[in-house]
């Protein structure tokens, strides 16, 4: 019996390599995005909680200094929220862009392995028609030889 050898198995290796590889840059794209969205809350959660902490000082009574004080601090989260949110933005594209490429290289190695399938179905097949005329051909012999006797 011949040993199955699959005539694309070098490609499946190269493509399979090539989608851990995809899989790996994904994952830290989807850290990356985490990473940024989560600083983008918190910087929105410390902007809302200085504008509930100055809502509560106005009422009871603030020096100008202090909402002058305030107004710059949220102005200056405001400026930093709008920097992380077009970071968050980058992020998620980039994210989005390696999943694509994840999935294209998913669809690469299965057509690779139904092709492997389906070889290797032909190729058992073909031994079993080989053995089935083998066997047939040793009992025409020892047909045959019953026959001389």
């Amino acid at each position: 019996m011949v040993a199955y050898q699959f005539k694309f198995a070098k490609v499946l290796t190269i493509r399979e390599q090539q989608k851990s590889e995809t899989e790996l840059a994904y994952k830290e794209s989807v850290s990356a995005f985490e990473k940024v969205a989560t600083e983008l809350y918190n910087l929105l959660k410390k902007k809302e909680d200085t504008v509930d902490i100055q809502n509560n000082l106005l009422v009871s009574g603030l020096s100008v200094d202090n909402i002058h004080h305030y107004s710059h601090y949220i102005e200056g989260l405001q400026k930093r929220i709008d920097v992380v949110q077009k970071e968050v933005i980058q992020a998620r594209s980039k994210m989005n862009w390696v999943e694509e490429k994840l999935l294209e290289k998913s669809l690469e190695v299965r057509k690779f392995e139904k092709i492997q399938e389906k070889d290797l179905e032909q190729f058992q097949q073909e031994q079993q028609r080989l053995e089935t005329i083998q066997l047939d051909e040793i009992s025409s012999l020892k047909f045959q030889n019953k026959e001389i006797r």
